[in-house]
Order: structure tokens, then sequence, then C-alpha cells
């Protein structure tokens, strides 16, 4: 179940406070991508409410349920409390664990150990710092990529195989992979999945969102016995060029790991902006 209000993000919202018009387009592509836990499932939801969305994915895990800050508090101590209030009540509700996830530049620096605060009191710890970075064209590669086929998810082998490959490579359930990355209704969005196979297997995945104006990169997963060695940089390549091709679209976004951010500076992207994540205890 879709449910949009009549508030939707766009990057005029960030005319309220100063915040860069690169933080306001990953924003708007993140929440996009978001969304793509709440139409997986039949009786998953996506509720756009006044400056946040809230996402349900039709089952109890925390990292696919979530509350995403859409719009900057403009300086507004109790709009920041009810933008977290909101989602927290949602869940709270259901007896649901769930995650928050906030630019820092959306909250405001002086507003950031508050939105820590509020949370810590809905029962949520935070759990990673992630940059959000972009870049207008990718750079060259600075090594030689391994070969690799790449397969869009676009049947039930390749929605299969991304579903192991992501339950493999973020320690994800199996059984939640698979109710959500299986389901044929999670791909009829803008959520575009490919996977990387070598030699025959499945060893890596991708997925990129049109929104914003950007293609946002999501889902950057290797199985652990073929990390470092170029796949996921080489699948990244392929599908962004795969986008460009169908759009005209160079411009990409990501939230990136620590562990990442050096192969995405190398990529040509830069740091925008940071977001924060939080989830239940």
């Amino acid at each position: 179940m879709l449910l949009r209000s009549s508030l939707t993000l766009t990057r005029s919202v960030c005319s309220n406070r100063p915040v860069s018009n690169d933080a306001c387009i990953i924003t708007e592509n993140l929440t996009e991508a978001m969304r793509f836990f709440g139409r997986a499932r039949e009786d998953a939801e996506v509720h756009d409410l006044p400056g946040v969305s809230v996402i349900y994915c039709g089952l109890d895990y925390a990292a696919f349920n979530a509350g995403v800050l859409s719009q900057p508090i403009a300086g507004d101590s109790a709009a920041l409390r009810e933008r977290i209030h909101l989602p927290a009540n949602h869940f709270a509700r259901r007896k649901l664990r769930w995650s928050y996830w906030y630019c820092d530049d959306y909250v405001g620096k002086p507003f950031l150990r508050r939105a820590k605060s509020l949370l810590e009191q809905h029962g949520m710890s935070e759990l990673t710092e992630a940059p959000g970075m972009i870049t207008d064209r990718l750079a060259e590669p600075s090594r030689q990529l391994p070969p690799l086929e790449m397969k869009p998810v676009a049947d039930p082998a390749t929605r299969s195989a991304f579903a192991h490959v992501t339950s493999i490579a973020f320690e994800v359930p199996w059984t939640i992979c698979r109710e959500v990355y299986g389901t044929e209704r999670a791909w009829s969005g803008s959520f575009r999945g490919y996977v990387g196979y070598s030699n025959g297997m499945a060893v890596s995945t991708t997925a990129v969102v049109v929104a914003a104006g950007v293609a946002g990169v999501y889902s950057v997963g290797t199985l652990p016995a073929y990390r470092s060695r170029g796949y996921a940089e080489s699948l990244m390549r392929q599908a962004l060029g795969h986008v460009r091709d169908e759009t005209g679209i160079q411009r990409t976004a990501l939230q990136s790991t620590r562990s990442g951010f050096n192969l995405y500076s190398k990529m040509g992207y830069r740091r925008a902006t940071s977001y924060t994540v939080f989830i239940s205890n």
C-alpha cells in the first residue's frame, strides 16, 4: 500500500535554511530508494508525511522498516521532535523494530545532539555515519577491472541471485532477503537491480535509482571470496553505463560505508554531506 500526502520532497524545501543543493538531491534520491522496501510486498507500506517518510517492508526487520527525514527542520526543535515521533509511534503501535535516517545538514549542527537524545528516548542507538557522495562524471578506472557479466534483475533467477548475494554480503537473514528481493512486485518501481556473474556464478550486486536528476547507487555488495578484486567497481560502472545510455544521466550519488570511501573517491565521487542512521535496540 502506497500512501502519499500532498507534500512531496523537492529541492525548493531546502530554501528554508542553508542546505546545499547537493545534499537535497542526494536525500531526495535516498528517500525514493528507501521506498523500495515499502513496495516489495502486498502488506508493505509507504507513508509520505510532512517532513518524514515512513517505510514498512511488511516484516519485522529493522533495517528495512525506516523513517527518513525528507525535509530540513529549518531550526525548529518542535518540527524535529514531530518528525521523529511520527515514525516512532507508527512502529511502536505495531511492536516492530525500525531505523531512522537523517541528513546531518537537514537537522543542522545546533540540533544534532537533540536528535540523538530524542531517538535514544525511543529506544534507538546510533548504527553508522555514512558520507553522502556525488560526482558529475565517473573518473577513469585506476586499475584493470576483472571481466564480469552483468544481468539486470528481471526474472526469478536474477531475483534469487540478487537476494542470495545480498544475504551473504550484508549478513541479512536469507528468509528476509527472499521475501523482499525475491518478489516480482519489488522490482516494479524505480529501483533497478543488477547482478554480476564471474564464470557463471553470481558474485556481486548493485542497484540504481534515478530520481532528483541523478542516478543513485545502492546495494553494492560482493561475496567475501571475491572482495578487493574489482568486481563491485566493475558492476557499478556497467550498471551506471546502462542507465546513462537509457536516460542520458551521468551525475551519480551514493551513501558510502567507511570501507568504501577510498574506492568511491578514486572513482570521482566527493563528499557532499553526511547521514546518520539509528536502529532499534
